[in-house]
């Protein structure tokens, strides 16, 4: 990730639930006060997000510190401390439901990406995203695929070509659609076709394509279709498949699978914040 744009990303989160100021935390403690507080995972998974925590407390001001006890991508137990900070009482609790936000989401995507990995067993086919992902967000949870074990697809629709049936329909053709492409762009810009049958499959392929999409085909299909493409071109294989279904893909021998649901379906991690007791006053000197 950017450094740079999580920086820009974590102030405008935090702006948007500030306001002016944190009404509770600022009536009820003293800029002074002191505590500690312990991120603990309720729910087995796998971890996203402390590179997070890391820069949103950062941005947090002076008098923070912090520890983490796993890195992303590790796999955490239930009730296992995860990350430990120590610092103004109120600036902790004014930062915690954002980071605890991102934390939650990030890491329920780098679960279910983890079991699709699992679920599909392949040493050669790797899983991948899509650009199906939430606004605003889309830096963050491709992150959180990779820290799952996934792969990143386009990051957007400025990286690569990718043809679908409506681009085709206004060509009138792949090939005129893939030429027309072509001939406006660099030579370091993948053009991807999206097909369902083995004449688009084999017009993809004469025309040039550098990755070749098999859409809403099943296993048997795509063990059919992908006889008809050479080695050098990159093979993917989306629509219609989840996590019940992606086993059946395993020995396809495509490349790729992509999954809408790793980044549109997940269930956040179940993870808490609780602080320790804080101290005010004379007693912290």
């Amino acid at each position: 990730m950017n450094n740079f744009k999580i920086k820009e990303c974590l102030q405008q989160f935090f702006n948007e639930d500030f306001g002016d100021g944190d009404l509770t935390s600022e009536t009820i403690f003293h800029p002074h006060d002191m505590t500690s507080g312990t991120y603990t995972v309720k729910s087995p998974g796998v971890i996203s997000g402390i590179e997070i925590l890391k820069e949103g407390y950062g941005l947090m001001g002076e008098g923070i510190t912090f520890e983490a006890y796993v890195k992303d991508g590790d796999p955490v137990s239930a009730g296992e401390d995860i990350f430990f900070v120590k610092g103004p009482v109120q600036k902790l609790l004014s930062a915690e439901r954002v980071l605890l936000n991102l934390l939650q989401r990030m890491s329920g995507i780098a679960t279910i990406t983890d079991g699709a990995v699992r679920r599909l067993n392949s040493n050669t086919t790797k899983i991948c995203d899509t650009r199906k992902t939430t606004p605003g967000l889309r830096m963050f949870e491709k992150y959180a695929v990779t820290c799952g074990g996934g792969f990143n697809h386009r990051r957007g629709l400025y990286d690569s070509v990718m043809i679908k049936d409506n681009h085709i329909a206004h060509a009138g053709s792949i090939t005129l659609a893939v030429d027309r492409a072509r001939s406006q762009l660099g030579h370091t810009v993948k053009i991807e076709v999206e097909t369902t049958g083995a004449d688009e499959v084999i017009e993809a392929v004469q025309a040039g394509a550098d990755i070749i999409m098999f859409d809403n085909c099943g296993p048997e299909d795509i063990k059919e279709l992908i006889k008809l493409v050479p080695d050098s071109i990159i093979t993917e294989a989306s629509g219609g498949i989840n996590l019940a279904t992606i086993g059946d893909y395993g020995s396809t021998g495509v490349d790729y699978i992509s999954l809408g649901c790793l980044t549109h379906s997940f269930t956040a991690m179940d993870i808490s914040f609780n602080i320790g007791k804080v101290l005010t006053g004379p007693a912290l000197h």
